[in-house]
């Protein structure tokens, strides 16, 4: 079936295309175009079902309200509570998102770089994975519109916005020493990300401060990619390698979920023979006895300081954020499991 142009809409109206353009943009009464004529092209949209082109219009207004949003996971609960503040935002602003992920695979981030780009998205808001440096590079080349969320790259000058990981940490660490666990395990992903460097450093600094020697058999870095079952195994192995482990802190909530089936799995109780703390919180946090005591992120922040500093680069923001590399503190959730 043919697809309806606007010169089909204005011959069924019978006017000129031009007119059409007008009122279709909003622009009826200042071209001077009668309410009667204005009404008369409406209708006719609206019989018709007719939708502008989208490239046409990009082409005429050099805008595809349009932004490129790319997680690391569509399914994790962080990046799905990110994209609906985010959707939401952008919608203040007047724009549509176009969602996609990069199941932290820095190729398959470049390959959708180059689709948003053909899409004719007018800015990107990226969780970069590991090796996608030159990406961002070629998008700054080009003078498109960026922010990087959840992580950045330490040599690229490009406006981010994240939660203070080593600050959390710290916070989370302070807690456990503070009610005497000594001999804590740290798991944490096997991925050369800034944001779980600085967990991994915040977590031995403080045992560094307590005195406390940081042994490498207390930590366990598992591949992003291992099925559940190898990451469970893994764990309870870590615990049995680890002998009077009292408390272990996970650096992700999707690590955080495999250890409470590890130690479920062991016949642990919780805090009675192994305390808890998981980095970033989950839903099932809250309701899996006693209650997993966790450093939840700021989400909605970190979405809004995001479009901020995107739409800053758009100028479309009202406000002005000093900063274009932000960092902002986690919140510290006391509960049973510490």
């Amino acid at each position: 079936m043919k697809r309806l142009s606007l010169k089909d809409v204005a011959r069924m109206a019978g006017v000129a295309p031009s007119t059409v353009s007008f009122v279709l943009n909003g622009k009826a009464r200042q071209m001077r175009i009668s309410d009667e004529l204005a009404e008369k092209v409406q209708a006719v949209v609206k019989k018709t079902g007719y939708q502008p082109h989208s490239v046409a219009v990009n082409l005429r207004t050099g805008q595809s309200k349009t932004l490129g949003l790319m997680v690391e996971s569509i399914s994790g609960s962080f990046f799905a509570a990110l994209a609906r503040v985010i959707e939401s935002e952008a919608d203040r602003f007047g724009y549509n998102i176009v969602y996609c992920s990069t199941e932290n695979n820095a190729q398959k981030g470049s390959d959708l770089i180059r689709m948003l780009n053909r899409q004719q998205v007018d800015g990107f808001l990226i969780t970069p994975a590991a090796g996608m440096e030159k990406d961002i590079e070629q998008l700054l080349a080009h003078k498109r519109p960026v922010v990087l969320m959840d992580s950045y790259f330490p040599g690229i000058q490009v406006p981010y916005v994240l939660i203070d990981n080593y600050g959390g940490v710290r916070q989370g660490m302070k807690h456990l020493l503070g009610k005497g666990y000594k001999k804590i395990g740290f798991i944490t992903v096997d991925m050369d990300l800034v944001q779980i460097q600085q967990r991994l450093q915040g977590y031995k600094d403080a045992l560094k401060e307590e005195g406390i020697a940081v042994r490498n058999k207390q930590v366990l870095k598992i591949s992003y990619n291992s099925p559940r079952e190898e990451a469970v195994r893994l764990i309870q192995e870590f615990i049995h390698a680890n002998k009077g482990l009292d408390a272990i802190f996970f650096a992700t909530n999707y690590l955080g979920i495999l250890g409470l089936e590890s130690i479920a799995g062991l016949g642990l109780r919780m805090p009675e023979d192994m305390a808890m703390i998981c980095f970033d919180d989950h839903d099932i946090f809250r309701l899996y006895p006693p209650g997993i005591t966790v450093v939840q992120q700021p989400v909605e922040e970190i979405a809004k300081t995001a479009i901020n500093l995107l739409m800053q680069q758009l100028d479309k923001s009202p406000r002005s954020t000093r900063k274009s590399q932000v960092q902002v503190p986690g919140k510290f959730i006391k509960r049973g499991s510490a």
